[in-house]
């Protein structure tokens, strides 16, 4: 039922851990101190959206509920606000500093949508 977004949610942690160590090795010389503090705040968001996906599927899972929209939009959020900075910080292009916002909207309709599917639950 939530294959899809599980596999996304799996790749999402693979590509977290893996975009913390390139950053942290591989960039270590590339990257200015702004620039990797901005590429931190990529990983951090990406890893703390990816837990709350496996989670937020887990439990939907066992309740038998529909919450794709909130993993929907927590993906959205991953790849607008994550990318996007990832991005910025390995160009310098500015420009993806405007796709940022984008994927904080995302993050918050997913939170928004999470607590709007706890206030109609019907308690069991």
């Amino acid at each position: 039922m939530y294959r899809t977004l599980l596999i996304l949610t799996a790749l999402s942690g693979f590509l977290t851990v893996a975009l913390g160590a390139f950053g942290a090795h591989a960039l270590k010389d590339v990257l200015d101190a702004y620039d990797v503090t901005i590429w931190n705040k990529a990983v951090q968001y990406q890893m703390f959206h990816t837990a709350a996906l496996f989670a937020v599927i887990a439990w939907a899972q066992s309740k038998k509920i529909n919450l794709r929209s909130v993993a929907w939009a927590f993906l959205a959020g991953i790849v607008l606000f994550s990318g996007s900075l990832y991005i910025l910080a390995f160009t310098g292009n500015k420009m993806w500093g405007a796709v940022t916002p984008l994927g904080g909207l995302s993050f918050l309709a997913g939170w928004a949508l999470l607590i709007k599917s706890f206030l109609i639950l019907q308690e069991n």
